[in-house]
């Protein structure tokens, strides 16, 4: 699975979670907080999954 895919895909759970809370009305300073939590592990799971394995010589 390529990268760009594979956060595309974790953005919309993102967008998704984001508009629950709106609904729920959470605060706004917790709603950008979560955001920038799941994008940052967003970052770290989606380079650990599709980084390419290094050739042994």
């Amino acid at each position: 699975m390529s990268y760009t895919l594979y956060v595309v895909g974790f953005f919309i759970v993102i967008v998704g979670l984001i508009y629950g809370a709106v609904l729920l009305h959470a605060p706004a300073q917790w709603i950008v907080m979560g955001s920038i939590v799941l994008l940052g592990i967003a970052i770290m799971t989606g380079v650990k999954a599709t980084r390419q394995k290094d050739q042994s010589q």
